[in-house]
């Protein structure tokens, strides 16, 4: 069931990056708990050792100085950060969100818009578009672009990895790659405002033969996403249900990080399709 993976967050993650990130918290965790637990530890054995009763406790009321002291407090705080910043050293280079994932499989392309509280998505390679629904094939890199019609906003699907913020009239990049069928939830990461709750949207992962038929049902069907539906979508509305456009506009998305509108284009459209507005 492609419901049967929803919402288990990033400790169960279903992609390369995801898999990594996990690694890297888990790691970094171990690596803390070496000083949070034994300083506990020793907390209450200290308390314990020295209370009232003991007289087996040396009172040493002029002590000031121990070189194993120093060379404990010092070097074992010395270490963990040397270990973290190592781990995020080569983190922050391997997981480089515009770094494209080694795959022997083409890259799919979505653009990606966030908007006054909905998710629009963009195949220019298929020539859709969607909104709150993003899709992609299974075991295949997917090259984000991002970018905001509104204001700062973070593009997050937690079992993907790799949170990125959009801006508007500028561009991120993200690669990613999710390798388990199935339906995940993606989100706003960033407070937008009064719709900012609604702001949600689901990633379902297909099968490549299935993402195919998928993008060639959804091709030529539905309204038509130009200069003037942009216009309608960029509305605010919270929980919008997600939508599928059947043609996009060339260049739209290089229009909305310009903060332009695109220029008037004959799309294919059909006239029984409901509004986008919707």
């Amino acid at each position: 069931m492609l419901g049967s993976a929803c919402d288990r967050g990033i400790l169960d993650p279903v992609g390369p990056v995801g898999q990594a990130e996990k690694t890297i918290l888990i790691n970094s965790t171990a690596i803390m708990l070496a000083i949070i637990i034994p300083t506990m530890i020793a907390t209450v054995a200290f308390a314990w050792w020295f209370r009232r009763g003991n007289k087996k406790a040396t009172y040493l009321p002029d002590w000031e100085y121990s070189g194993a002291v120093e060379l404990v407090v010092w070097s074992i705080p010395a270490l963990t950060i040397m270990l973290l910043g190592g781990i995020t050293w080569i983190g922050s280079h391997d997981l480089e969100p515009s770094k494209p994932l080694v795959s022997d499989k083409p890259a799919l392309n979505v653009e990606v818009v966030s908007l006054d509280w909905k998710w629009l998505f963009i195949y220019p390679d298929q020539g859709i578009a969607t909104v709150n629904r993003l899709v992609v094939p299974q075991g295949t890199p997917v090259s984000f672009r991002l970018t905001s019609g509104t204001v700062w906003n973070v593009f997050f699907v937690p079992q993907f990895g790799t949170m990125i913020y959009t801006m508007p009239r500028m561009q991120t990049r993200l690669n990613l790659q999710a390798d388990r069928p199935g339906t995940y939830g993606g989100l706003s990461a960033h407070f937008s405002g009064d719709g900012f709750p609604g702001m949600e949207f689901k990633a379902e992962v297909l099968p490549p033969d299935q993402f195919a038929m998928w993008a060639q049902g959804a091709r030529g069907q539905g309204a038509a996403l130009d200069a003037k539906g942009f216009a309608e979508l960029s509305k605010p509305s919270s929980y919008v249900k997600p939508m599928t456009y059947g043609a996009v506009a060339p260049g739209l998305f290089d229009a909305i990080v310009a903060n332009k509108a695109p220029p008037p284009q004959q799309l294919p459209h059909n006239p029984q399709a409901e509004s986008p507005a919707g």
